[in-house]
């Protein structure tokens, strides 16, 4: 009786493990396991919810145009901390975190598009005109989320830490209040996994609406805009459907 329990445990555990990597966002999802994250993208604000992701134990691969400047980062945060080339991250990552100047996003799609497509994307770019010129007129006219959607065809888009500073990014994990973080998407596993990863970083998501209805919101200068409770992001969002 005794080996037949311990085979059964045995074999139950293997059909867990094996289940883990065949869905590893159900297993992320129900028992909190850890993610490999790669970053596309390391200034402020990769750096700062990447560096909140290694320290609640993902693995995480920094990328940038700056390969010594990633590595620096990396050894400083220790722990799952690693850093690679864009293309490394983008194969690393079963999440990626984009977060590039917006007149990047047509270029990223176009080099990492064999790599990103089917994965999920935690898309916290911006289109500022003073930065990017004509396309991001284009992108904020049709919004955001539905230009993101056309720069990084086939991925799962979660629109996320686009409509809060930086500043406060590293510290708010830290933070014994917790503020709300907006965010916006249309596949049902990808907002969960992201969720997940906003609490991670120290806050609290709010699912607003769709890439298409709510993501032209979660922009700088926008009512959805600048740091409130969970609360009032929803209060705030209700008055624009």
């Amino acid at each position: 009786m005794t080996s037949r329990r311990n085979f059964l445990q045995s074999a139950g555990a293997t059909t867990l493990l094996v289940m883990a990597g065949a869905f590893p966002f159900a297993a992320f999802a129900q028992s909190g396991a850890k993610l490999k994250i790669g970053t596309l993208g390391s200034g402020r604000v990769g750096s700062a919810i990447g560096g909140a992701w290694v320290k609640a134990g993902h693995e995480v691969m920094f990328s940038s145009l700056d390969l010594d400047a990633d590595k620096k980062l990396a050894a400083g945060l220790g722990g799952g901390a690693r850093a690679g080339t864009p293309r490394e991250a983008a194969a690393f990552g079963s999440v990626l975190l984009v977060s590039v100047p917006y007149k990047a996003m047509p270029g990223l799609g176009k080099d990492l598009g064999d790599l990103i497509k089917g994965k999920i994307i935690v898309d916290t770019s911006n289109p500022i005109v003073g930065r990017d010129g004509d396309m991001a007129v284009a992108a904020r006219e049709k919004g955001a989320g539905i230009a993101s959607m056309e720069f990084l065809p086939g991925t799962r888009i979660v629109r996320a830490f686009n409509a809060i500073g930086a500043a406060r990014m590293a510290q708010a994990a830290s933070s014994s209040e917790r503020a709300g973080m907006p965010i916006a998407g249309d596949d049902a596993e990808a907002i969960k996994v992201v969720s997940a990863l906003v609490r991670d970083a120290g806050y609290d998501p709010v699912l607003v609406g769709t890439l298409a209805g709510m993501g032209k919101f979660l922009i700088p200068g926008t009512p959805l805009a600048g740091e409130r409770s969970a609360d009032e992001v929803r209060k705030v969002a209700a008055t624009l459907k």
